[in-house]
């Protein structure tokens, strides 16, 4: 069979749209002009695609089973264009980063250093977005690079993934207060009643159930609120163990010891990034980075 990427986006539009009228003002062409497109794939594939009803159309059962198969063909062919043209662009001279407001800032700090050092001319934007939107970036080129938590993921043909490690949290409290001064046995107990700060970057990654403890709860955007609120002895949060390690932190806060956890609770972070030549040069520099700060902070709990 010989049909082209043209032919298939227009099956994939009236697919979506379920009208060739609005297929055709997405595409920008004219109606009988899609009408037409879509009439050759029918009689190059010999099957039915759409009944027309009225001005609305409807797909066919083959045409439900072909759609997926389009859409993957569709998404590829937009990733060989990437990297085509990437072949014979030169280095970057600004990248986008997203991160989830989850991520140690340490990490971030680190990973610009590194960058800062390799390629010192280009510029980084630091975003914090929501893991849909950095999906979203990656796939209309907004975003170069996505930081996010990979827990509840499913594939995405438009970028690249890499499981860059886990991160713990732990439940942190004011450092003196009455939480802190608590036995191990006692400590979930008074977690289910006291304000929970809750991060919504997990809210927003599907994970809420999972961490909620307490039913006097509070979505917080950022990281730093998080912690100022915390030590503002107004609650407490599950936050990164790597914190406990932070001069800044522990002069204020401390991590709690439940009778009923040994370990805290530990979330995947993987590094999203487009398929390009001058990415994937990038990408070595903030793999390295993040090896070093995991290294750094596996050797500062093996002294204490």
């Amino acid at each position: 069979m010989n049909f082209s990427i043209e032919q298939l986006l227009a099956f994939v539009t009236v697919y979506e749209e379920r009208s060739f009228s609005k297929a055709a003002a997405r595409l920008n062409k004219h109606r009988t002009t899609t009408g037409q497109v879509i009439a050759n794939l029918e009689d190059i594939l010999a099957v039915e695609l759409f009944e027309r009803i009225g001005r609305k159309v409807e797909p066919t059962e083959e045409g439900q089973l072909l759609y997926h198969y389009a859409k993957s063909t569709i998404d590829q062919s937009k990733i060989f264009d990437k990297i085509a043209l990437s072949l014979s662009y030169g280095g970057l001279e600004r990248i986008n980063f997203a991160y989830s407001s989850v991520v140690p800032h340490g990490v971030l700090s680190t990973i610009r250093e590194q960058l800062a050092e390799d390629f010192p001319n280009m510029r980084v934007n630091f975003l914090v977005k929501t893991k849909e939107e950095v999906e979203e970036g990656i796939n209309n080129g907004d975003i170069h690079f996505g930081l996010v938590n990979i827990d509840n993921s499913k594939g995405m043909y438009g970028k690249d993934s890499t499981l860059i490690g886990h991160v713990e949290f732990l439940p942190f409290v004011k450092k003196g207060g009455e939480l802190s001064k608590l036995p191990k046995d006692e400590v979930l107990s008074a977690l289910r009643t006291t304000r929970q700060f809750v991060l919504r970057a997990f809210v927003n990654d599907g994970l809420k159930d999972k961490i909620i403890v307490s039913a006097d709860n509070e979505e917080v955007d950022q990281l730093a609120l998080a912690i100022k609120l915390i030590q503002s002895d107004l609650g407490w949060a599950w936050l990164p163990k790597v914190l406990s390690e932070s001069q800044y932190v522990t002069d204020n806060l401390e991590p709690l010891k439940l009778a009923e956890l040994k370990n805290g609770m530990k979330f995947s972070f993987g590094l999203w990034n487009t398929h390009s030549k001058p990415i994937l040069q990038i990408k070595k520099s903030i793999i390295k980075a993040v090896d070093s700060y995991i290294k750094h902070f596996k050797s500062i709990q093996s002294q204490s």
